[in-house]
């Protein structure tokens, strides 16, 4: 049953709103996809926050005109069966969610990804962003490389003025 004039509209103003508020909109090609795999991805991808839908490319693009900082986008790509993935916590998630999934549901496949700022990054792109560690990862690495020195330091004094006089020894050896 096509979608009345109104519903299109509703439709277009719902995706403008995701698009505007995602820090990146991921776009893959899921031809050969059951439903009931899609419907598993969605409920995977909502953990992180991401939010998939399908949506008509032509509803899309209509979308992306109406955006101000959108207009320039390149659509050329955007054709055949795709699906969108919104996140707008993460910049990475959307793709890392997808990449996650297509490991066992090869028929997902990259098309490319627009940035919150308008670009557009191809697949390739994509794929390789997917691969990053997540925001949450990156901190965690950082405070933990931050901890180190400050971790060595305690741990010597705690064990003791004899390690602390060999390490003194030792850096006078190697001077």
């Amino acid at each position: 049953m096509p979608l009345t004039k109104e519903k299109k509209q509703q439709v277009v103003s719902n995706v403008g709103e995701l698009l505007s508020s995602s820090k990146m909109t991921v776009i893959v090609k899921y031809q050969g996809t059951s439903v009931k795999s899609l419907q598993s991805l969605r409920r995977e991808a909502k953990e992180n926050g991401t939010v998939i839908k399908v949506i008509k490319n032509r509803l899309v693009i209509k979308a992306l005109s109406q955006l101000e900082h959108l207009k320039s986008v390149d659509v050329s790509s955007l054709e055949g069966m795709l699906a969108y993935a919104f996140n707008d916590r993460d910049e990475v998630a959307a793709a890392a969610s997808l990449a996650n999934f297509a490991k066992t549901n090869p028929t997902l496949e990259f098309v490319g990804a627009i940035t919150a700022d308008g670009n557009w990054l191809g697949s390739k792109q994509v794929s390789d962003l997917a691969k990053l560690p997540s925001k949450p990862e990156l901190i965690a690495s950082v405070v933990a490389l931050l901890g180190a020195p400050i971790r060595t330091v305690i741990s010597a004094t705690c064990s003791g003025l004899p390690s602390i006089i060999s390490a003194l020894e030792a850096s006078k050896n190697q001077a």
